[in-house]
Parts: structure tokens; C-alpha cells; sequence
């Protein structure tokens, strides 16, 4: 018998993306079906998701949401069954789907996702479902919803993708989610005096769940809870860490369609080709001696690209060349760029985000940086393992659970499929690039870590069953 699930999220790939969360709510759903869960996406309703729903026809209206009325429309998009909060006044809106075109928050932004948790509630209601399934902040009123929802209790899942991000409002918010003045308390969604949205969904949840075991543990202490480790450590007997997966049709380097040589983790020789086209574009040196490096991701704080910046001498002393493709913080971005200018010819910079560009990179670049001061899980060593990208990473949450470093021991026994680095400092970092230099400079050994890391099963079949499991055991069944 099919379990229904109701996944809930404020962003879908690939339709609407600005990180990781896109990614696992796209996957998610094919990965569980052959396990017998059927999953339904509900997802808001902004340009590019409303222009791509297929068979689009209303299944619920209502005059009362918070900012105003909305209706749900049903459909399917891009393989995916989707449930669509149509509310042009709260989504109709171009873009990022949380930022201004000026680059800061939308300043309703409690209202638009107050509304999505509020409409989410009255749809597993009205389809009768099994679990819900909440992802993020943007979903963390969902399980209060559901909790206070008159009708048959329905159990929710709350995955929490990054606790750094904690969707928290002013207290004058809280009248306009039609939830009862009793769920503002501490035991409830008041947090520091406001509305914390993610607080409430680890609070009213049934399971908790975050995207890497590493993490999941990181998360209970002071340094890693970010002010709601006390809360989590009470909550530790529902609390799960599943590492992310990737969708291994749609990243695997012997058919991909954007790049330019394809390879097999066989013969992973027609990279070379994929790099030469690479330092083309980003303007690079011919000659250079070492190994070609590249960091993708956001330009923030967490992900290190500061470090990666102040390394760059140690990384020329080895012969090699980096480039640098990404978006974030103007003052980093400013850095980036700035860097390109001091060292043309070694460094490559494009801010912004390219998905062709992006394959471009994984496909050519030598070793992929990863020097973040947490991460949840991450996607990026992911997929550079799978194209034959070492990854160099730092032992910390996800990352420490995906990468296999490429120690004595391990080489010794043909092991490794990385180089992982700890503390995440300038000089550990400057370490791991001397040391992957080496590796590199070795063709054999390189050859054997690249072909380890690309058949490294890093697909959704076992993290899908984990979370089956939790479903049914959710559902009771």
C-alpha cells in the first residue's frame, strides 16, 4: 500500500533554486518511489514555478490566509507532482525568491511563508495524506499548523537543511498566523521575544531530521546549535542525520550534456580537454605546473572563500592556478575580483551563478576547495567526486561524512577519494593544497583517487530508505 507524503518547501529544482534545499526536494520524490512513497510537493507559487505547471486546475481556496487570499493549484512540472500556493500579491515577484532586487530581505517575507505553512496544514488535511514532510524555515510553521488544525492528527517530518538560517520575525507578526495565543510561548513559536519559524517546526515536529549524521550531532552543542542547541539536545531521541544524495542520471559525466569531453571513471583521460577549454575561459596561463583548482559556491563567511584567498601564495608556490565561480557578499565578491585583477593569468573569477559553467568546472578543474567553517552537508564535494574533481575539504559536518581522505594509510590500502583538513584555518588550509599538489604531481596515485571518488556511491538509494523508514514509522504502518 502507497504511503502519501506532503513535502513542503520554498524551493523546488529545478524550477526555483538558490541552494541545496532546491536540489534534495527535487530528488527526494523519484528517489522514494520505488520504496512506496508517493510524494506531492506544495511549493509557492512564484513566475517561473506557475509557468512551468502542467494540467494546472484549482483544488482549494481561501479568503483568510495570512497576506490575503490565495488558492492551490494542482499539476505536475519538470516530472514532479506539485501543489502550488497561487498568491501573485505574496510571489509574483521576479528573481531571488526571498530578496529585493536590491539585495535585501523582501520585508514581508514572515507573511508570504507564514502563509505557506498556514495553506500547507489545510491541505494534508483536505487530501487526507499520511506525513508531512517540512523543509526549512520557510516550512517551519507548518507542524504548529498541523498541531492546532482541527481534524485527524497528521505526523510531520522537519528536515533542517542549515540552522544559521532561522527565519526570525517581530512578535507583532504572531496575530496574523492564525495559530492560538497560547502557541506564543516558549513552548510554542516565541523565540527571544519574536516569532522564530524554524524554532517552531523543531518544537511542534514529530521526527527532526538534518542532512548529514556529522551535522545532526554538531547542531547539540553550543558552538554548532546557533542559540537552539538546548532545544535540540531535548529533542535528540527524534533527531536523525541523513546525508544528502545526488541524482546520479542527472550529474554523471559519461552523457552530460553540458560539457564539452565525456568521460568514465575508467578512463577519465578526456578531462584533460574539459581543462584546457576551462582555463580558456576564465583566461588562465598555458603553462602552468600544478594542479588547477576551483571553488563553487556562495562567497560568504561559512564557506571559507576569505581562506581560499588568503591562501593563494601557497597555492602559487606549488605551480598551480585557480578560478573562482560564485555569488554572495559584495565585499567578498569585490575580494574575488580584486584578486583576479593582482594575479591575471592565475586566477579566474565569474560572479554569479551558471549551471553550464558550473559543469564546466567540475568536469576540468583539478580539485575543488571546500574550506567551509560548517556544513550541513553540502552538495559540491558531491558532485565533484563524481566527475573526478578531488575535493579538498574541511572536517566538518557533511563533509566529514562524504569524503574519504587520502592519508597514508588510506592510499596504502587504495583508498581516498579527497583530502580533508582540520582545524579550518589559513595554515591547515595551506597544508591540504601542498599536500594535494603532491598527490597530483603523483599520476598514478591522482588516476586512483579520481577513479575512487567517482564510484563512490553517492546517490539517494540508501539516505531514501532511511527516510522511508521514518515515514512509515511516522504513519504507523
Amino acid at each position: 500500500m502507497t504511503l502519501s507524503v506532503l513535502a513542503v518547501a520554498s524551493e523546488v529544482y529545478p524550477l526555483i533554486k538558490t541552494g541545496g534545499l532546491a536540489d534534495v526536494v527535487g530528488a527526494l520524490p523519484a528517489a522514494l518511489s520505488p520504496l512506496g512513497i508517493a510524494v506531492t510537493t506544495l511549493v509557492p507559487g512564484y513566475p517561473a514555478v506557475c509557468d512551468a505547471l502542467e494540467g494546472a486546475h484549482e483544488i482549494a481556496a481561501w479568503q483568510d490566509l495570512p497576506g490575503g487570499p490565495a488558492r492551490v493549484l494542482r499539476g505536475r512540472a519538470a516530472g514532479l507532482d506539485l501543489l502550488v500556493l497561487d498568491s501573485p500579491q505574496l510571489f509574483d515577484r521576479p528573481g531571488n525568491p526571498y530578496l529585493a532586487p536590491d539585495g535585501t530581505d523582501w520585508p514581508d517575507n514572515g507573511l508570504r511563508f507564514a502563509a505557506l505553512g498556514s495553506a500547507a496544514a489545510r491541505v494534508a488535511h483536505a487530501l487526507c495524506v499520511d506525513v508531512v514532510h517540512a523543509h526549512d524555515w520557510q516550512a517551519g510553521l507548518v507542524p504548529a499548523h498541523l498541531r492546532y488544525t482541527k481534524g485527524p492528527a497528521i505526523p510531520s517530518l522537519f528536515t533542517v537543511h542549515n540552522l544559521a538560517f532561522q527565519g526570525r520575525f517581530g512578535s507583532d507578526l504572531f496575530p496574523l498566523l492564525g495559530l492560538p495565543a497560547s502557541a506564543f510561548a516558549i513552548d510554542g513559536v516565541e523565540f527571544h521575544g519574536g516569532v522564530g519559524f524554524l524554532k517552531a517546526g523543531l518544537w511542534y515536529a514529530d521526527a527532526l531530521s538534518t542532512v548529514s549524521p556529522t551535522y545532526a550531532e554538531e547542531i547539540l552543542t553550543p558552538e554548532g546549535g546557533m542559540g537552539l542547541d538546548g532545544l535540540l539536545r531535548g529533542r535528540a531521541e527524534v533527531l536523525f542525520g541523513i546525508r544528502n544524495g545526488l541524482d546520479v542520471e542527472e550529474w554523471n559525466p559519461a552523457n552530460d550534456p553540458h560539457i564539452a569531453a565525456r568521460f568514465f571513471a575508467d578512463d577519465p583521460s578526456p578531462r584533460s580537454a574539459n581543462a584546457a577549454l576551462l582555463a580558456e575561459r576564465f583566461g588562465l596561463d598555458a603553462n602552468r605546473t600544478g594542479p588547477l583548482f576551483a571553488f563553487i559556491g556562495r562567497l560568504t563567511w561559512q564557506k571559507g572563500i576569505d581562506l581560499v584567498l588568503e591562501a593563494l601564495p601557497a597555492l602559487f608556490d606549488t605551480g598551480a592556478q585557480l578560478v573562482i565561480l560564485g555569488q554572495g557578499e559584495a565585499e567578498l565578491a569585490a575580494a574575488c575580483e580584486a584578486a583576479q585583477a593582482a594575479h591575471s593569468g592565475r586566477v579566474g573569477v565569474f560572479i554569479g551563478y551558471s549551471e553550464p559553467l558550473a559543469r564546466a568546472v567540475y568536469s576540468g578543474a583539478d580539485a575543488i576547495l571546500i574550506p567551509s567553517r560548517f556544513e550541513p552537508c553540502g552538495l559540491v564535494q558531491l558532485i565533484a567526486q563524481r566527475y573526478g574533481a578531488i575535493p579538498v575539504v574541511a572536517r566538518v559536518g557533511g563533509l566529514a561524512d562524504t569524503v574519504v581522505d587520502a592519508n597514508e594509510a588510506a592510499l596504502s590500502m587504495g583508498w581516498g577519494t579527497g583530502v580533508m583538513f582540520a582545524p579550518g584555518t589559513l595554515s591547515a588550509l595551506a597544508a591540504a593544497i601542498r599536500r594535494t599538489s603532491r598527490l597530483f604531481r603523483d599520476r598514478d596515485t591522482w588516476r586512483r583517487l579520481q577513479a575512487n571518488a567517482m564510484r563512490l556511491d553517492v546517490s539517494w538509494r540508501g539516505s531514501a530508505e532511511r527516510y522511508a523508514a521514518i515515514f512509515c514509522r511516522l504513519a504507523g504502518r
